[in-house]
């Protein structure tokens, strides 16, 4: 039973040998089935019938198929799975992150929550919130969005005329073709193999063997969902495209620019605020701490008092009496 696992994990590493040149050889197959179309001897090999243009080769190509041993089909099946066509579409994650201003942060927040759901996207995150804790008009506004990857350009060109004016905008791409694609390759390789396993399931002859195999299917269906996780991410990722926006008013930008008076407030208003935590913290001590004293310190204290009081007393009388019969 060894010698079957051994060759079986033999066979899934010439699998994802073969998966490497996979790319190379598509464009040969192609060229390969266009001539065997257009002569029509190769042709008759995938008919059934054997007729048409090539029958007495496709019907040789049909005995020979029929031929083949029953415990082989799934490892054709297997290398047909494996030398299927790759997808070549592109897959590219794109974002953007964007700092507006506006004059009403919360009427552009509406308009762009509208944007996005007329693309067929939706607000992930909406968060308002305003620089000066006195007022009380919200004059910063984040979202974060999802749209589709083919309305991406689209959605920012709406969102670009729902504010003011545009202070930074940043777009990223990352281009994940290759890894979706060797991600499809092992995918393919993992079935192949969890194939191969469980035909050598159905032959096992013996409780331990078949234990044996279980194992090595839970392992193999471990990958394969590992995998198509993965796969699950990136479709996610490069189908729907993320915005992160940013929008505030021109009082709240000049608020927060840099300058020598600005990081002077904001440096005495640090010091301000440490001295202040540190009053709130001796007195939070102090007032944890008072319990402790009143009911355990003041008793203590009280009873050595007391204590020291007695023993001053009976030694000043002891003295007393001593003086007395000195006198006598």
């Amino acid at each position: 039973m060894k010698k079957i696992i051994f060759i079986a994990v033999l066979f899934s590493a010439l699998l994802t040998a073969c998966s490497s040149a996979e790319n190379t050889m598509q464009t040969d197959k192609i060229n390969t089935s266009t001539a065997n179309t257009g002569g029509g001897g190769g042709g008759g090999i995938s008919t059934e019938s054997g007729s048409g243009s090539g029958n007495g080769s496709g019907s040789g190509g049909e005995r020979q198929i029929n031929a083949a041993p029953v415990a082989q089909v799934s490892l054709n099946q297997a290398e047909q799975t494996q030398t299927a066509p790759i997808v070549t579409e592109r897959k590219i994650i794109r974002n953007a992150e964007m700092q507006l201003e506006a004059d009403a942060p919360e009427e552009s927040q509406q308009k762009i929550a509208q944007i996005a759901e007329s693309k067929g996207g939706f607000v992930v995150e909406s968060t308002q919130s305003s620089s000066d804790t006195k007022a009380t008009r919200r004059d910063t506004v984040t979202m974060t969005l999802r749209v589709p990857a083919a309305k991406f350009d689209e959605a920012l060109g709406e969102i670009r005329q729902a504010a003011s004016r545009v202070i930074v905008e940043s777009i990223k791409g990352q281009d994940v073709t290759e890894e979706f694609i060797d991600i499809e390759a092992r995918l393919r390789t993992q079935k192949a193999l969890e194939t191969q396993f469980l035909e050598i399931m159905k032959q096992s002859n013996s409780v331990e063997n078949a234990l044996k195999v279980q194992t090595e299917i839970a392992r193999v269906r471990g990958e394969i969902e590992k995998i198509e996780g993965r796969k699950r991410f990136l479709e996610s990722q490069s189908s729907l495209s993320t915005i992160k926006i940013t929008l505030r008013t021109p009082t709240a930008f000049s608020a927060n620019a840099p300058g020598f008076f600005n990081r002077l407030s904001e440096a005495f208003g640090s010091g301000f605020d440490a001295a202040l935590s540190f009053v709130l913290f001796f007195v939070k001590a102090l007032i944890a701490l008072l319990p402790f004293l009143l009911l355990i310190v003041l008793p203590i204290y009280l009873v050595i008092r007391y204590l020291l009081r007695k023993n001053r007393k009976r030694k000043l009388a002891d003295e007393i009496a001593r003086e007395e019969i000195k006198t006598e």
